[in-house]
């Protein structure tokens, strides 16, 4: 069973923990990272998208983020967005190239397997640079991932209103503005 620590207004852990079951369910604040992981490829800025396994409690089947993940019981973000790659996607990142850009503040809420979904999340967001991945670099958990596709910042742009993708515009503006020209 995934314990978060429940968190204050400020991101700060409360004393409490949850189960990630119930911190969804009922909309309990918790922590999460954020890492976008992207490469320039012929002058163009590409962005790695991770197709979300079609088990996955929330929009399974989507296209997202390169890598996210909850922030375990007493775990700090820094250490979460160097566990998650390595976990979803088998990338060990190098610590020198991850760069945190903001904590933003967001509620979800939906209906997946019938089951109404209340997301509170404290998020840590992250750039990562990652011009020297190679495809021979991943290895999928494929109860996670079904795959990843490395694709042109416009084109996410023009897909975001898509069902297949759960990237939240307001952080994908976030992101935009902070990548290279």
């Amino acid at each position: 069973m995934e314990l978060f620590d429940v968190i204050d207004s400020k991101g700060n852990p409360a004393g409490q923990i949850v189960s990630r079951e119930k911190a969804h369910a009922e909309g309990i604040p918790h922590r999460t990272a954020h890492i976008w992981i992207i490469r320039k490829k012929e002058g163009r800025v590409q962005i790695l998208l991770q197709k979300r396994s079609q088990n996955k409690d929330s929009f399974p089947g989507c296209y997202d983020i390169s890598s996210a993940g909850h922030l375990e019981r007493g775990e700090d973000f820094e250490h979460a967005a160097l566990r998650e790659p390595l976990e979803e996607l088998g990338l060990h990142l190098k610590k020198e190239n991850l760069r945190f850009l903001s904590f933003e503040e967001r509620y979800t809420e939906g209906t997946f397997a019938q089951k109404t979904f209340r997301d509170l999340e404290y998020t840590a967001l992250y750039l990562y640079d990652g011009q020297a991945l190679c495809p021979t670099d991943f290895a999928l958990q494929k109860e996670e991932v079904e795959e990843v596709v490395w694709m042109d910042a416009g084109l996410v742009a023009e897909r975001l209103d898509s069902p297949d993708y759960s990237v939240n515009r307001e952080e994908w503006q976030k992101i935009l503005s902070e990548l290279p020209s």
